[in-house]
């Protein structure tokens, strides 16, 4: 009799709980979203684009895992832009450009569009991994953004690495920024990621623009410029003329068309990149949305990029088509 009662207990409470897991792993779409930059990457040769192509694999890689892994949205754009970082090729950490007196000040920001917190850094010069550090402004203080060398000192206390400003020494970004004042490279790295829990993040990391003034403060480190994510709505993260990006709030305005207008993410990411045309900036941003739709519109020749979700195929592109 008493078996026959705990059987009758249990399993419909068996039943019920298989059934939850059973279903979340039917309709939970996760996926990530990186990218490398904005511009017309003219005049590359193969090997190079290769390179470029490479590198979105890699952060890609390392970002999907963890998601597939079970892991957080917020590990998982931390992971992908720390690669990217860490890759002289690209705009952000180890390959920043220089400001006009030949050094290098790098911004970075992330989002976490569960608790609506971000961290941001701006100005740093000996922050290995600026992304890692924002994360630890967002995680462990009460502030949202800190620059130059108060950032710099609280990296110290937090372990997050130093390394002398040779560590990112180019000669190409050098002979950059003293051959042309004009030097239009819109590079940026950044990542969007939805995870299995339906949680989504996004991460911006720059070394701002060739030749900009000494203390310039881009979009990348602000949030809703660069950076922005909002549950069951979207993560964005931008590349292009920061200055522009922070007057018509980029990032954000990807998402609050999908909240106040009904947009979907595609609609809603072409109307914002239409808003930066309009004002004659270049740029591009990408978005993954609460669904794990994917976005990548930009209005510049190329923007290198890479994507993949639970649905989509691994998919890798600098140009409009490949």
């Amino acid at each position: 009799m008493e078996r026959s009662i705990i059987k009758i207990i249990l399993i419909p409470f068996l039943s019920l709980l298989i059934g939850i897991v059973e279903s979340n792993d039917d309709v939970n779409n996760f996926g990530l979203i990186v990218h490398g930059g904005a511009g017309s990457f003219s005049g590359l040769d193969e090997n190079t684009l290769n390179s470029y192509k490479s590198g979105i694999d890699q952060a890609l890689a390392a970002g999907y895992e963890v998601l597939e892994q079970g892991g957080s949205s917020l590990d998982a754009v931390t992971s992908a832009v720390i690669i990217l970082e860490d890759l002289p090729l690209f705009n952000a950490g180890k390959g920043s450009v220089y400001t006009e007196i030949e050094t290098q000040e790098m911004d970075s920001s992330i989002m976490d569009g569960k608790s609506g917190k971000g961290g941001a850094v701006a100005g740093v010069s000996k922050v290995k991994n600026p992304i890692a550090l924002a994360r630890k402004v967002m995680e462990e203080t009460e502030h949202v953004m800190l620059i130059g060398k108060g950032a710099e000192k609280f990296a110290k206390k937090v372990g997050v690495e130093l390394v002398d400003p040779s560590y990112f020494y180019s000669e190409k970004n050098l002979n950059r920024v003293r051959k042309s004042k004009k030097d239009r490279k819109l590079g940026t790295v950044g990542a969007a990621a939805l995870d299995q829990y339906g949680n989504l993040a996004a991460a911006t990391s720059t070394g701002g623009r060739t030749n900009k003034m000494t203390g310039r403060v881009g979009d990348s480190p602000i949030l809703g410029a660069g950076t922005w994510a909002q549950n069951e709505l979207c993560a964005v993260s931008g590349t292009g003329h920061g200055e522009y990006f922070m007057r018509l709030l980029t990032a954000a305005d990807v998402c609050k068309l999908m909240e106040y207008s009904s947009l979907s993410l595609e609609e809603s990411a072409n109307s914002v990149v239409n808003k930066l045309t309009e004002s004659g900036a270049e740029g591009g941003i990408i978005s993954i949305d609460s669904h794990g739709n994917i976005s990548a519109v930009f209005n510049t020749k190329a923007m290198a990029r890479g994507y993949k979700t639970k649905e989509i195929s691994k998919t890798i592109k600098i140009y409009k088509d490949n």
